[in-house]
């Protein structure tokens, strides 16, 4: 019987919808009913498991799934054993100290000797070592915000996005300590070379998409005479491809630009004399 990979992803949330979201657009195909907990694609040798998103590091230490999609946060806190795949870039968020409304805050050393309520001990308890600050911490699985309202803890440290729950808690989020995405785990030896080959071809597949998410694909009519300017500005994978257009004097140029300079790149453009430019997103890239 053939081998499956396979690969534990949060049941439910932000971090489980895009996780979902980057192996669909790797053209593999699974169900999407939210009450099954384990399915295997049906294109590509992949089986999926859907768990609580603290479990998953313990799923693969323990030979249960070879490879999983968590936040960094919880891979940094637990995964010790365990490697980072590919930093996929999306779920971000930070990791931060609040303390209550009225309670004056000028740095971590106002946290000495304080009891600090988090679901982060271990990277709570690095940092402030860095800074030379000790504090006692009050490991909670759940509901942090709550704890120094019913005395508790002093301060918090927790995962936040608007800091609205804080506030409703009579908190304020005072200093952002560590932020985290999304990465791809795995053993350090995944098992069988049949399971290493079909990592490698899932992981080509990300890759692609990854890379076609930070670029677009730029067609423009130019002046002949500023081709040379432009090859320096937009460059391409190579080198643009240049075509001439039946109207003397003028050229179609196609080209790939980095997403995170494209605006510097389109004035740079029009400055040049550019018309027509035309921006389309790229479903799949690779070098």
């Amino acid at each position: 019987m053939a081998q499956m990979l396979r690969i534990a992803i949060q049941k439910s949330g932000r971090l489980s919808e895009k996780s979902l979201e980057i192996i669909k657009k790797c053209g593999i195909k699974f169900g999407s009913d939210e009450r099954v907990l384990k399915e295997q694609a049906s294109n590509f040798p992949l089986e999926f498991l859907y768990v609580r998103d603290d479990d998953i590091p313990a799923y693969i230490r323990d030979g249960v799934a070879d490879i999983g999609i968590v936040g960094r946060n919880e891979y940094d806190e637990q995964a010790i054993d365990l490697q980072v795949l590919r930093d996929l870039g999306f779920a971000k968020c930070r990791l931060s100290i609040a303390v209550p409304q009225n309670m004056q805050y000028t740095g971590l050393a106002c946290l000495q000797g304080m009891r600090i309520a988090t679901s982060y001990p271990n990277i709570l308890g690095g940092i402030l070592k860095e800074q030379g600050v000790q504090a006692s911490f009050v490991q909670v699985s759940g509901s942090v915000e709550v704890t120094p309202a019913v005395g508790i803890a002093d301060a918090i440290c927790d995962l936040v996005s608007t800091g609205a729950t804080l506030a409703m808690n009579g908190l304020k989020e005072v200093q952002a300590i560590y932020t985290s995405t999304a990465v791809m785990i795995g053993r350090k030896q995944i098992g069988s070379s049949e399971k290493e080959a079909i990592l490698k071809r899932l992981m080509l597949r990300i890759d692609a998409v990854m890379r076609a998410a930070s670029y677009k694909y730029v067609i423009f009519n130019l002046p002949e005479e500023h081709l040379d300017q432009v090859s320096h500005i937009v460059g391409g994978m190579k080198s643009p491809t240049v075509t001439r257009l039946m109207e003397a004097g003028w050229v179609s140029v196609q080209t790939v630009v980095a997403e995170d300079t494209f605006w510097d790149v389109f004035e740079q453009l029009k400055a040049l004399g550019a018309q027509g430019i035309l921006v389309t997103p790229i479903e799949k890239m690779t070098e």
